[in-house]
Protein backbone atom coordinates (compact mmCIF):
# COMPACT_ATOMS: atom_id res chain seq x y z
CA UNK A 1 0.00 0.00 0.00
CA UNK A 2 0.96 3.47 -0.79
CA UNK A 3 0.25 5.88 2.32
CA UNK A 4 0.01 9.34 3.73
CA UNK A 5 -1.35 11.17 6.14
CA UNK A 6 -3.20 14.23 5.75
CA UNK A 7 -6.05 16.85 6.47
CA UNK A 8 -9.29 16.78 4.27
CA UNK A 9 -10.86 20.07 3.01
CA UNK A 10 -14.63 20.80 4.01
CA UNK A 11 -16.62 21.25 1.18
CA UNK A 12 -16.53 25.16 1.19
CA UNK A 13 -13.04 25.35 1.16
CA UNK A 14 -13.09 23.01 -2.01
CA UNK A 15 -16.20 25.12 -3.46
CA UNK A 16 -14.04 28.14 -2.78
CA UNK A 17 -10.82 26.71 -4.92
CA UNK A 18 -12.48 25.07 -7.56
CA UNK A 19 -13.37 28.20 -9.47
CA UNK A 20 -9.55 29.64 -9.51
CA UNK A 21 -8.16 26.40 -11.02
CA UNK A 22 -8.35 27.44 -14.46
CA UNK A 23 -6.78 29.42 -17.68
CA UNK A 24 -3.25 27.80 -17.42
CA UNK A 25 -1.66 25.82 -20.33
CA UNK A 26 -0.04 22.67 -19.29
CA UNK A 27 -1.67 22.48 -16.06
CA UNK A 28 -3.51 19.06 -14.59
CA UNK A 29 -5.50 20.15 -12.33
CA UNK A 30 -5.71 18.05 -9.16
CA UNK A 31 -9.80 16.60 -9.35
CA UNK A 32 -11.88 18.38 -5.90
CA UNK A 33 -11.85 14.89 -4.61
CA UNK A 34 -7.94 14.67 -4.15
CA UNK A 35 -7.62 18.51 -2.53
CA UNK A 36 -5.81 17.47 0.80
CA UNK A 37 -3.19 18.96 3.04
CA UNK A 38 -0.41 16.56 2.97
CA UNK A 39 0.96 16.45 6.79
CA UNK A 40 3.77 12.87 5.99
CA UNK A 41 4.12 11.07 2.77
CA UNK A 42 5.05 7.79 4.00
CA UNK A 43 5.57 5.87 0.91
CA UNK A 44 4.54 2.05 0.10
CA UNK A 45 4.66 -0.44 2.70
CA UNK A 46 3.35 -4.10 3.59
CA UNK A 47 -0.21 -5.35 5.34
CA UNK A 48 2.30 -5.59 8.70
CA UNK A 49 3.26 -2.28 8.50
CA UNK A 50 0.15 -0.96 7.68
CA UNK A 51 -1.47 -2.14 10.74
CA UNK A 52 1.29 -0.46 13.08
CA UNK A 53 1.23 2.76 11.27
CA UNK A 54 -3.08 2.83 11.75
CA UNK A 55 -2.78 1.90 15.35
CA UNK A 56 0.75 3.67 16.12
CA UNK A 57 -1.49 7.57 14.76
CA UNK A 58 -4.56 6.23 17.08
CA UNK A 59 -2.07 6.79 20.14
CA UNK A 60 -1.46 10.59 18.84
CA UNK A 61 -3.52 13.17 21.26
CA UNK A 62 -3.47 16.61 19.91
CA UNK A 63 -5.81 19.78 20.47
CA UNK A 64 -8.62 20.49 17.60
CA UNK A 65 -7.59 24.06 15.36
CA UNK A 66 -8.31 26.71 12.92
CA UNK A 67 -6.63 26.63 9.40
CA UNK A 68 -7.03 29.78 6.98
CA UNK A 69 -5.81 29.09 2.75
CA UNK A 70 -4.27 32.18 2.19
CA UNK A 71 -2.36 33.10 -1.06
CA UNK A 72 -0.71 30.69 -3.93
CA UNK A 73 2.65 29.39 -4.51
CA UNK A 74 4.45 27.12 -6.56
CA UNK A 75 7.61 24.15 -6.78
CA UNK A 76 10.00 24.75 -9.32
CA UNK A 77 13.53 22.85 -9.68
CA UNK A 78 15.53 26.62 -11.01
CA UNK A 79 14.64 25.04 -14.74
CA UNK A 80 10.84 24.98 -14.51
CA UNK A 81 7.65 25.39 -12.54
CA UNK A 82 6.06 21.95 -11.78
CA UNK A 83 3.47 22.28 -9.41
CA UNK A 84 1.07 25.60 -7.85
CA UNK A 85 -0.80 25.17 -4.99
CA UNK A 86 -2.54 26.97 -2.63
CA UNK A 87 -0.96 28.54 0.69
CA UNK A 88 -1.89 28.35 4.79
CA UNK A 89 -1.75 31.25 6.85
CA UNK A 90 1.27 30.55 9.73
CA UNK A 91 -0.75 27.74 12.51
CA UNK A 92 1.73 26.41 15.19
CA UNK A 93 -1.38 24.16 15.90
CA UNK A 94 -0.91 22.51 12.62
CA UNK A 95 2.81 22.27 12.94
CA UNK A 96 2.57 20.86 16.68
CA UNK A 97 0.31 17.62 14.79
CA UNK A 98 2.64 17.60 12.08
CA UNK A 99 5.52 17.10 14.43
CA UNK A 100 3.96 14.38 16.62
CA UNK A 101 2.96 12.29 13.45
CA UNK A 102 6.77 12.57 12.20
CA UNK A 103 7.88 11.61 15.74
CA UNK A 104 5.24 8.64 16.25
CA UNK A 105 6.24 6.98 12.25
CA UNK A 106 9.71 7.69 13.38
CA UNK A 107 8.56 5.64 16.88
CA UNK A 108 7.64 2.81 14.60
CA UNK A 109 10.26 2.56 12.76
CA UNK A 110 9.98 4.57 9.48
CA UNK A 111 13.00 6.69 8.53
CA UNK A 112 12.66 10.15 9.62
CA UNK A 113 11.16 13.15 6.50
CA UNK A 114 14.39 15.17 5.52
CA UNK A 115 12.69 17.28 3.42
CA UNK A 116 11.28 20.47 5.72
CA UNK A 117 7.30 20.77 5.92
CA UNK A 118 6.01 23.46 4.13
CA UNK A 119 2.31 23.20 4.22
CA UNK A 120 0.31 23.67 0.75
CA UNK A 121 -2.12 22.06 -1.13
CA UNK A 122 -1.51 20.57 -4.33
CA UNK A 123 -4.06 22.61 -7.11
CA UNK A 124 -2.25 21.19 -10.47
CA UNK A 125 0.83 19.83 -11.53
CA UNK A 126 2.62 21.73 -14.43
CA UNK A 127 4.26 20.59 -17.52
CA UNK A 128 5.59 23.30 -19.91
CA UNK A 129 3.43 26.44 -18.17
CA UNK A 130 5.37 29.11 -19.41
CA UNK A 131 6.88 30.72 -16.15
CA UNK A 132 5.13 34.37 -17.26
CA UNK A 133 1.81 32.73 -17.39
CA UNK A 134 2.61 31.14 -13.75
CA UNK A 135 3.92 34.57 -12.41
CA UNK A 136 0.53 36.31 -13.70
CA UNK A 137 -1.62 33.34 -12.07
CA UNK A 138 0.02 34.03 -8.92
CA UNK A 139 -0.41 37.61 -8.57
CA UNK A 140 -4.25 37.38 -9.73
CA UNK A 141 -4.71 35.21 -7.04
CA UNK A 142 -2.44 35.85 -4.26
CA UNK A 143 -4.64 37.74 -2.22
CA UNK A 144 -6.88 35.08 -1.75
CA UNK A 145 -7.67 34.64 1.89
CA UNK A 146 -10.79 31.99 2.78
CA UNK A 147 -12.54 32.09 5.76
CA UNK A 148 -10.76 29.78 8.48
CA UNK A 149 -12.58 26.35 8.95
CA UNK A 150 -11.83 23.97 12.09
CA UNK A 151 -9.94 20.83 11.81
CA UNK A 152 -11.10 18.20 14.06
CA UNK A 153 -9.42 15.23 12.39
CA UNK A 154 -6.42 13.79 10.68
CA UNK A 155 -6.46 10.38 8.14
CA UNK A 156 -4.51 7.71 7.08
CA UNK A 157 -5.01 7.42 3.42
CA UNK A 158 -4.15 5.24 0.64
CA UNK A 159 -2.96 6.15 -2.53
CA UNK A 160 -4.07 3.75 -5.63
CA UNK A 161 -2.75 4.49 -9.11
CA UNK A 162 -5.89 5.39 -11.71
CA UNK A 163 -6.32 5.60 -15.60
CA UNK A 164 -5.26 9.43 -15.40
CA UNK A 165 -4.38 9.74 -11.88
CA UNK A 166 -4.17 8.48 -8.36
CA UNK A 167 -7.30 7.79 -6.39
CA UNK A 168 -7.17 8.30 -2.37
CA UNK A 169 -9.37 6.53 0.14
CA UNK A 170 -9.49 7.13 3.66
CA UNK A 171 -8.33 4.24 5.71
CA UNK A 172 -8.04 5.25 9.04
CA UNK A 173 -9.29 8.65 10.70
CA UNK A 174 -8.21 10.09 14.06
CA UNK A 175 -10.57 12.47 16.11
CA UNK A 176 -8.26 15.54 17.41
CA UNK A 177 -9.09 16.86 20.95
CA UNK A 178 -11.50 19.49 21.68
CA UNK A 179 -9.97 23.30 21.98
Amino acid sequence: MRLFVALALPDVAIDALVPIMAGLPGARWEPPENLHLTLRFIGEVDNGVFADIAEGLAEIAAPAFDLEIKGIGHFDDRRRVHALWAALAPAPALRHLRDKIESQLVRLGLEPERRKFLPHITLARLRDTPSDRVAAFESHHNLMALAPFRVGEFHLYSSRPGKDRAAYHIEASYPLMPA
